[in-house]
């Protein structure tokens, strides 16, 4: 008998380890750490041409972590993008509509009210001097020119475009970038389901083309919450808050390189808990805030000279 009672002992364990096995596979899964675990492997063969070919996330370092934008607590700030013409960055807050200017150190220069928008989720400086906010609730794309002295934007009088997705809720569109080489907006779709756009985007008189979907089947992520294009390699960066993940994907929407927004990866000393807004500026650094208010810079590291063969 009580050989059998051990063997009954042993099969329940056994069904016990099996299911955890199970479940541990299943959350394996849908957080897709197999495929950032498989990509990790690829990312280690790349070469020294590839990497300089690309923006190469895994060569960046945290120089500027968790700074609070001052004033800004309760705001949730989401989205981010970098000016050219007045070396600045812009966000926008969600809870309380508004358009934030801010330096490159994070220090808050300017608030301008959006009065009239609902939840503006991403802000995108294109190339002609107009600045793009994307509203998720209200599924609009709306883009303006900002004078030295605005304070305040009404949502009735600026030039709106419907996104569709109608029934997406509160999982519509929170990326969006701009891809200068081609005339476009990239969107990025939060989940419900995740994925890429392009839309063709004329200047202020012209007609906006159609959506189309970009691919995107092989992008481990769970959600995109903001997207920045780098028009010296034709790259583009998604940011994926629930993944805590940066990853960096090309022309085809296929994953280049990517960093993990985790505790003690790339120098964070904290992990970078809700990451809501990414960019980068002309000499290739990266910005991020993450809700409610904190900000974030990562430089890349000087790739060290190697030494000249004796003769």
């Amino acid at each position: 008998m009580s050989i059998w009672i051990a063997r009954l002992v042993r099969l329940r364990w056994l069904i016990v380890l099996l299911f955890l096995l199970v479940i541990g596979l299943l959350v394996m899964s849908y957080r897709h750490w197999d495929d950032r675990l498989s990509f990790w492997f690829q990312q280690q063969q790349v070469g020294a041409a590839e990497q300089q070919a690309s923006i190469w996330l895994p060569g960046y370092k945290a120089v500027l972590q968790g700074k609070p934008l001052q004033g800004l607590e309760g705001d949730e700030v989401s989205g981010l993008t970098y000016s050219a013409e007045s070396d600045t960055l812009f966000t926008v807050t969600g809870k309380y509509p508004q358009l934030i200017e801010l330096t490159l150190d994070g220090q808050v220069m300017r608030r301008i009210d959006l009065h009239g928008f609902s939840n503006p989720e991403g802000v995108e400086m294109l190339s002609d001097g107009r600045l793009a906010i994307i509203d998720e609730r209200k599924r609009t794309l709306t883009t303006f020119k900002l004078g030295a002295l605005t304070r305040r934007l009404e949502f009735a009088e600026l030039a709106s475009f419907d996104l569709g997705f109608a029934d997406a809720g509160n999982k519509g569109f929170e990326g969006i970038a701009w891809d200068s080489r081609n005339e476009r907006v990239l969107l990025g779709k939060e989940r419900g389901p995740l994925g890429l756009f392009s839309l063709p985007f004329p200047g202020e008189d012209g007609a906006v083309g159609t959506l189309e979907p970009l691919s995107s089947g092989h992008l481990f992520l769970r959600d995109i919450s903001s997207l920045s294009y780098d028009a010296r390699t034709g790259h583009a960066l998604v940011l994926s808050d629930e993944s805590r993940l940066l990853l960096e994907v090309d022309e085809q929407g296929e994953p280049v390189s990517f960093i993990s927004l985790a505790r003690g990866m790339n120098g964070l000393r904290q992990g970078i808990g809700q990451a809501e807004g990414v960019t980068m500026d002309g000499a290739g650094n990266i910005y991020i805030v993450s809700e409610p208010n904190l900000f974030y810079v990562l430089r890349k590291e000087p790739v060290a000279e190697q030494p000249a063969d004796a003769d």
